[in-house]
């Protein structure tokens, strides 16, 4: 996709990431077809039913083992209604982590986007590493825009 087409996208997913309830990060996801089509979005958030309360969000013990990350929302919220993500591209306001490029390459996103100006904070820096060399591995593009 062109370079307008890279920052209208990028934008949608910076626009979702803000219905994150997540006090310390906010990610959004919006996938899109080859027609440019928006196939799926997602937010970083607990699954459906399960209460966002600040308690659990402050509390990072009981919140990472609850939280789905914006890619897995997005990648099972397409599955919950039918959508296939096969040869899609996935727009992302931050690099996905191991766990969400594992989804990602399974649901055969074939391209993934992030922008230019992420600072990932050096707590991330091994396991973004080990996503780049999945994703270079698996045969899935991975860029900045």
């Amino acid at each position: 996709m062109s370079g307008k087409w890279d920052a209208r996208f990028l934008d949608l997913a910076k626009h979702i990431s803000d219905w994150s309830k997540d006090p310390s990060t906010k990610v959004g996801c919006v996938v899109v077809g080859e027609d440019r089509e928006i196939r799926s979005t997602g937010f970083n958030g607990f699954p459906r039913g399960i209460e966002d309360n600040s308690e659990r969000l402050n509390d990072r013990e009981q919140k990472y083992p609850m939280i789905c990350h914006a890619e897995e929302n997005a990648i099972m919220h397409a599955a919950r209604i039918g959508i296939s993500l096969k040869d899609c591209v996935a727009y992302v306001t931050w690099p996905p982590c191991s766990r969400c490029a594992r989804s990602l390459i399974q649901a055969g996103v074939r391209e993934v986007v992030f922008p230019a100006d992420c600072e990932i904070p050096e707590r991330w820096e091994s396991d973004f590493a080990i996503a780049t060399g999945m994703f270079n591995e698996s045969g899935v593009t991975y860029r900045s825009a």
